[in-house]
């Protein structure tokens, strides 16, 4: 397989996953997530991310194969002498651009899920607050009518 074409596919993975990306962004900032939806997403971004890392073992193969050092150095060469710099170029824009994307998305969920917590322990104040004591009264109570007026 050629240099050029497995940039390609890695270009067509890498915008799949932008997608993605995108697509569990829009998720989060939704009040009522959506948790079939967020699962279907991480599990399509983990087969992408393994398609991605099966195409760039095959690339860096390649890369190793023709004489190239197997560093970033080498894999710039290497689309130089194939005539796809300008592929690898933006490959590497896309990938700035995932990465980016990708640490928005782990922010996103930080802050969702510090959300959740401080929701529970709330609910769980107000549930001690209101659990019965052995003789059945509510402990929000104090058993007697306060008659003053």
């Amino acid at each position: 397989m050629s240099l050029a074409r497995l940039l390609s596919d890695q270009q067509q993975r890498i915008d799949e996953l932008v997608a993605l990306l995108s697509n569990e962004q829009t998720l989060l900032t939704q009040g009522d997530i959506d948790g079939k939806a967020l699962a279907d997403t991480a599990e399509g971004k983990q087969a992408l991310l393994a398609d991605i890392e099966r195409i760039e073992t095959l690339r860096r193969n390649i890369q190793k194969r023709l004489g190239y050092e197997d560093n970033a150095n080498g894999a710039r060469l290497a689309a130089r002498d194939a005539g796809c710099q300008t592929a690898w170029e933006t490959l590497l824009e896309k990938s700035e651009r995932v990465a980016r994307m990708n640490e928005l998305t782990g922010q996103m969920l930080s802050v969702r899920m510090k959300h959740n917590q401080e929701m529970l322990d709330y609910i769980r104040r107000i549930a001690e607050k209101t659990l019965y004591k052995p003789d059945g009264r509510n402990s929000a109570q104090s058993g007697r009518i306060n008659a003053s007026a």
